[in-house]
């Protein structure tokens, strides 16, 4: 049996990623982007013309749609029906239409489910990055992290992973803040920070300095 994967849930941009996957790299282990599986089927539901607001078509999407996460050098390449989709699932499109799919009780069932299936298959550790996970997917995790940063310094760097085409400083910081209520209010499996998770503010704090921190609560786990 694997070890129980090491969790970092938080809000967008407050560096999941960059620190989940390079721990894992550190580490020797896998990275698992769990909000990378629901951006992928809102990217097929889009395609599909179907009603976001319509649960069990939603849940058709998914259960009917085929879904690779495969380790690669950069991290983490997204397969969706056979097809590359790991730049197409980063979309300004994608990312507003994501919480129809994340508020949908009946697809988290689905891919919570797949993404406890995968923490046991991928190569240990597991560092998996998500909202709900050191809540709902991963409970019992020894390791549980929740990552955070203001929302000025999450949308200054979101402008500048977006390059020449973002849109502006304001309106990412408008777009982050409505997405924080979205995912702390929505019914299913809210953004939380649980009781036992060790809490780091990364707004003043860069990649290496956050993943040090991480390293250490392994070490100590």
């Amino acid at each position: 049996m694997h070890p129980s994967p090491i969790v970092i849930d938080g809000p967008a941009g407050a560096g999941k990623s960059t620190v989940a996957r390079r721990l894992a790299e550190r580490l020797g282990g896998t990275y698992l982007d769990t909000g990378a599986m629901y951006r992928a089927f809102t990217l097929r539901a889009l395609r599909q013309g179907v009603d976001l607001q319509d649960p069990r078509a939603l849940t058709r999407v998914v259960a009917e749609g085929e879904l690779q996460l495969v380790p690669d050098a950069g991290g983490l390449q997204v397969r969706l029906d056979g097809e590359d989709v790991t730049a197409a699932i980063r979309t300004p499109e994608v990312t507003r239409a994501i919480h129809f799919i994340a508020g949908c009780a009946e697809v988290r069932e689905l891919l919570v489910e797949e993404q406890r299936r995968l923490a046991e298959v991928l190569p240990p550790p597991v560092v998996a990055e998500g909202r709900d996970l050191g809540s709902i997917v991963f409970p019992a995790a020894r390791v549980k992290v929740y990552l955070d940063a203001s929302v000025e310094v999450r949308a200054r760097r979101r402008l500048a992973e977006l390059g020449p085409d973002a849109p502006s400083l304001e309106e990412l910081e408008r777009e982050i803040a409505l997405r924080d209520e979205r995912d702390r209010s929505r019914g299913v499996a809210p953004l939380v920070r649980v009781p036992d998770a060790t809490c780091i503010d990364s707004t003043a704090l860069g990649p290496e300095a956050v993943l040090e921190a991480l390293q250490h609560l392994v070490e100590q786990a």
